[in-house]
This record gives structure tokens, C-alpha cells and sequence, in this order.
């Protein structure tokens, strides 16, 4: 479901893209922007809080990989004032530095707030939805 206006609704589309351009860039600022000072992120049950950490924790996971496509679309987004709630599925396809490819399909539960005029992630959950490893030749 999509309720809430629509610059608020493009605003929190834009920032899934902010976030995927940082995946496939590996990089780390563009990547950091997207998260709030405090935010929290549970990855595959992994809880991080803060955007420190959980930059840091991103920093070592990506460091596996040599290159990384990422894209994601948002499902659902539901603002209300200045708090939003999403869902948004991933699609990545992972060449590790080891030469192994793997495709995985994740999805998003998102919590959002809108800080000094910009929306923001305070938290997000991931859950992997499926996984395939391309099979060498």
C-alpha cells in the first residue's frame, strides 16, 4: 500500500536509490547517508544500532567482493506526518573476490523519519528471500 503525499512518497523512493547507488559503488558516505544517527539495522538477525556501527559492519561485508550489482524496489510505502513505514525488495548479484557469483533476492521491513527536512532509515530489517550460486564452467 502507498499512502502519504507524493513528494514524501518520491523522497523515500530516492532514498532506496541513494542506498543502492552506495551498494554498487562501494561506497561508504553515499552509502552512510541514507541512515539516521540512531538508527538500527537487524541483519539476518544481527541487530546493529547506530550509523557508525552499522556502516562499519557494512565496510567488512562488502570488503568479500569484488563487484556488486544492487537494485531494489519499494512494495509498500505508508507515511503518516513525518514517520514512515516501507517494505522494499532487493535483487543482488554478488562476484566475490574469490570468484564465486551468487544472486540473492532479500526483502526490507522499514522504519523511517523525516530529520531536518530529510527522510531518513531508523530502521531496517533484512531477510534473505532467496539465494542461488552460479555454478563455475
Amino acid at each position: 500500500m502507498f499512502t502519504g503525499s507524493v513528494e514524501d512518497r518520491l523522497a523515500i523512493r530516492e532514498l532506496n536509490d541513494t542506498y543502492g547507488e552506495g551498494v554498487v559503488l562501494m561506497d561508504k558516505d553515499i552509502w552512510g547517508s541514507v541512515w539516521a544517527d540512531d538508527a538500527t539495522w537487524d541483519f539476518m538477525g544481527m541487530e546493529l544500532a547506530g550509523r557508525e556501527a552499522i556502516v562499519e559492519m557494512w565496510l567488512g561485508a562488502m570488503s568479500s567482493f569484488e563487484k556488486v550489482s544492487f537494485s531494489c524496489s519499494p512494495a509498500s510505502i505508508e507515511v503518516s506526518g513525518d514517520t514512515a513505514t516501507g517494505r522494499t525488495q532487493t535483487q543482488e548479484i554478488l562476484k566475490g573476490k574469490d570468484g564465486s557469483t551468487r544472486h540473492i533476492g532479500g526483502l526490507y521491513e522499514d522504519r523511517l523519519a523525516k530529520i531536518d527536512g530529510q527522510w531518513q532509515f531508523t530502521h531496517r530489517a533484512w531477510s534473505m528471500i532467496v539465494e542461488f550460486q552460479a555454478k563455475e564452467a
